[in-house]
């Protein structure tokens, strides 16, 4: 899923109807300083990661002063949270809270339900998870019908909110869902939602993550990766996405796994398929080898996708082996990969001479495959280490894992030399 920031999903309300504290977004203390004068009030200063539980860790700060803004936003800004680094907090006016909300829709993928699911509570803030599941009221929302506002209330009224509010929330949900189907999202969540002592609804955080399959309906966005990374995104990151943002038939990415480039024992790793990915991975793990990266080539891609998913692979720097890991039987037309991983191969491996490959290939056209994958590597500079597999090996990852291994202790050795 492509993960927005909270200033960003924050406006995307704003647009949809949906009150948001006034403020902005932030680089510098003295950004955040010159937005509190804007603001002329208390404010909050707040970091813009991709991670929970900000508040909890300090990253959260209420300050009086624009000069308090500042200093907060420089003990903020540079810290790391979860992985990730802050390099921007969003400034915005305090809110007087009289109670606080919970509201999300997410993809309910229940036999049952397959459909769209917004979740409420009384009970928002920080702690959401630790709420009783009898205080979260759930409403199933039909894909064609939408969110009606009766719906919305019957679901207020259970939730007891009182009479003469009811169709101040309601309203709120009805746009919340309006949002939610507009900019194709998977999750949408608004902890907290504020009643301030004024009586207005506003929207104090936004969690917004819209599907990485309709990105490219949203160009306004400005969306780089719509991927879900557990740390920045790397540049083999923007890269492998760049794979698949350009060309839809099949899939075929590239992300890191936190290859450091210089420890040793590092593989460039190429799975076919999830199943296929799990297992490969397993015949690494039995040998103390480690995948530098993940991938996949799956679902039927063309030639030229998995050739860009390959030589992304193949070029990281220093990896000791590539594993082309086809651990299924897969109903995909393999020849495809087989043409793919030749023309990687004659390019990277006169560079990298003696790279082990471990080439497991098996499914549709499997013979007219590892024929092509033989005779196109048959005669290539530096391909003095390069093995190919069919159905015989197609779980054995014990037996895969075991030549890798012996191929890259070879390898290793004549480095050392």
């Amino acid at each position: 899923m492509a993960k927005l920031l909270e200033y960003q999903g924050k406006e995307w309300l704003r647009k949809a109807g949906i009150p948001v504290p006034v403020g902005r977004a932030a680089s510098s203390p003295e950004e955040a300083e010159q937005i509190a004068v804007e603001i002329g009030k208390p404010v909050a200063v707040k970091a813009q990661v991709q991670a929970g539980g900000r508040g909890k860790s300090g990253a959260v700060k209420l300050v009086d002063t624009p000069a308090e803004a500042r200093a907060a936003a420089a003990s903020i800004l540079g810290t790391v949270i979860k992985g990730y680094p802050v390099r921007k907090v969003l400034v915005e006016e305090k809110l007087a809270i009289a109670r606080e909300f919970y509201v999300t829709i997410i993809v309910n993928s229940a036999r049952n339900a397959r459909c769209p699911m917004m979740m409420f509570s009384t009970e928002g803030g920080m702690d959401i998870e630790s709420v009783p599941e009898e205080k979260i009221f759930k409403l199933l929302i039909s894909p064609l019908n939408g969110l009606e506002i009766y719906d919305a209330v019957d679901m207020l009224v259970k939730a007891g909110i009182p009479n003469d509010q009811l169709m101040t929330f309601a309203n709120v949900l009805v746009k919340l869902w309006n949002a939610y189907k507009k900019y194709d999202c998977f999750t949408l969540e608004i902890n907290p939602l504020v009643l301030t002592a004024n009586g207005e609804l506003v929207a104090a955080d936004c969690k917004m993550e819209v599907d990485n399959s309709s990105v490219y309906r949203h160009p306004e966005m400005g969306i780089e990766i719509a991927r879900d990374f557990p740390h920045e995104p790397t540049e083999l990151d923007r890269i492998g996405w760049g794979i698949e943002k350009t060309d839809t038939r099949g899939s075929g990415f590239v992300m890191s796994m936190g290859f450091d480039e210089k420890s040793p024992g590092y593989i460039g790793y190429h799975p076919i398929g999830g199943g296929s990915a799990m297992m490969g991975m397993d015949a690494l793990n039995k040998v103390n080898l480690k995948p530098a990266n993940y991938a996949d080539t799956s679902g039927n891609p063309v030639a030229s996708k998995v050739y860009r998913v390959a030589k992304v692979v193949l070029s990281q720097p220093n990896i000791d082996g590539y594993l082309l890991g086809g651990f299924m039987m897969a109903n995909q037309e393999q020849w495809h990969h087989a043409h793919a991983v030749v023309k990687a191969l004659r390019e990277v491996l006169p560079k990298k001479p003696g790279l082990p490959c471990v080439l497991l290939l098996c499914g549709n056209k499997e013979e007219e495959s590892l024929a092509i994958l033989r005779e196109g590597l048959s005669n290539v500079e530096g391909a003095t280490r390069v093995e190919i597999y069919g159905r015989e090996h197609v779980t054995d990852t014990d037996f895969i894992g075991q030549r890798l291994l012996a191929l890259v202790k070879e390898y290793q050795a004549e480095k050392r030399k």
